[in-house]
C-alpha cells in the first residue's frame, strides 16, 4: 500500500499545512497522523474514478471531504466559500420594514383587524402608516418613524402595507405614499397627510399636537361611516358592516296665519266721532257738535 501511495504521489503523512483549494481529502475513519495529499484534479468525475481505484487500499473505507476551515492560507476556494456565506447571510437580512420597530408598532393584517383596533384603541393617539416595500420614500423616512415612535411610546402605531392591501387602501382612498392618518377616540379621524424625510417636521408637529391629554366619554369612533361602507362594499375584503340606520326628521309643522288685531294706543283712538245737530233760533240758526263726556 505505501509503494502504491509513494508512485502515485497522491497521499502523505498528516499535514494541516498540506491542501488544495481549501479542502483536504481524509478517509472517513483516518487516524489524526494521517491525511490525504491533495492532488490536481481538472475533472470531478476523474476525481470520483481515482478514489474508486484506490478503495481497496482503504480496506472499504469511505473517503471524504472536509473543508480545511481553520486553515491558513486556504486558497481561493476557501475565500469563496465565505463570501458566499456572507452574501448568505445578506440574502436572510430582515425587511427594512421589519428592522427597528418599537413594541408600539405593529402591522395589519385584514381591513376587520383595523378596524377592531382602533375601536378598541379608547382616547390612545393611533397613528396609520401607510407604506410600500418598494417606496424609496417609504424606506428612507422610516428609522425616523421608528424613533419616533421609541420617544412615544403611548401612541400605538399601525402599519398599512400598501402592495399587500391594496385593495382595501383604494377604498380608503389612499393613492399617495408614504401616508399618514391620525386617529383618537370619539374625535376619530383628526388629520391626514402625506410627508417625506424632507418635510418629517409635518410629522412631528402633528404628533406633539395630538398626544396632549384629553379624555372623552363618548364611545370611540374610529373609522368614518362612509369608510366602513366603502370597506363592506369591496367584493375583494372579508368584511362585514351594517351602516347605521339615518335618524328619520319629523314632519314640519304647518304654521297657520294669525289674524291681525289693531288694539288701541289711546283713549282718544276709541272715541268715535257722533253726528252734529243744528240748533234753530228765530231766523239765526248755529251749529254745536255733541261731543259725549264721561261721568
Amino acid at each position: 500500500m505505501v509503494d502504491v501511495l509513494t508512485k502515485a504521489n497522491l497521499f502523505s503523512c498528516c499535514n494541516p499545512n498540506q491542501h488544495v483549494n481549501g479542502l483536504s481529502l481524509l478517509p472517513e475513519s483516518c487516524p489524526a497522523s494521517c491525511s490525504m495529499r491533495g492532488f490536481p484534479v481538472k475533472l470531478k468525475s476523474h476525481a470520483l474514478r481515482l478514489f474508486s481505484s484506490l478503495s481497496s487500499d482503504f480496506k472499504g473505507k469511505r473517503v471524504v471531504l472536509r473543508e480545511n476551515k481553520g486553515f491558513p492560507g486556504g486558497g481561493n476556494s476557501s475565500k469563496g466559500s465565505i463570501k458566499a456565506q456572507q452574501i448568505g447571510l445578506i440574502g436572510k437580512s430582515q425587511k427594512w420594514w421589519v428592522k427597528g420597530l418599537q413594541p408600539n408598532m405593529r402591522e395589519v393584517d385584514s381591513a376587520q383587524d383595523l378596524v377592531d383596533f382602533l375601536l378598541n384603541a379608547g382616547d390612545k393617539l393611533v397613528v396609520v402608516d401607510f407604506f410600500s416595500p418598494g417606496c424609496g420614500g417609504c424606506k428612507a423616512l422610516h428609522p425616523k418613524i421608528c424613533q419616533l415612535a421609541e420617544m412615544h411610546p403611548d401612541v400605538q402605531f399601525l402599519q398599512v402595507n400598501y402592495e399587500e392591501h391594496k385593495s382595501m387602501c383604494y377604498s380608503l382612498n389612499v393613492h399617495v405614499l408614504p401616508f399618514f392618518r391620525f386617529y383618537r377616540g370619539a374625535h376619530g379621524r383628526l388629520c391626514s397627510f402625506s410627508c417625506t424625510n424632507a418635510t418629517i417636521k409635518k410629522f412631528k408637529d402633528a404628533l406633539a399636537k395630538h398626544t396632549t391629554d384629553r379624555c372623552s366619554l363618548e364611545p370611540t369612533k374610529g373609522l368614518e361611516e362612509k369608510e366602513l361602507v366603502a370597506l363592506a362594499a369591496n367584493k375583494d375584503l372579508s368584511f362585514n358592516y351594517t351602516p347605521k340606520p339615518q335618524p328619520t326628521p319629523a314632519p314640519a309643522e304647518v304654521e297657520l296665519p294669525v289674524p291681525h288685531v289693531v288694539t288701541p294706543h289711546t283713549i282718544s283712538d276709541l272715541v268715535l266721532p257722533l253726528p252734529s245737530t243744528t240748533v234753530k233760533s228765530g231766523q239765526d240758526s248755529k251749529e254745536k257738535p255733541l261731543v259725549a263726556s264721561g261721568r
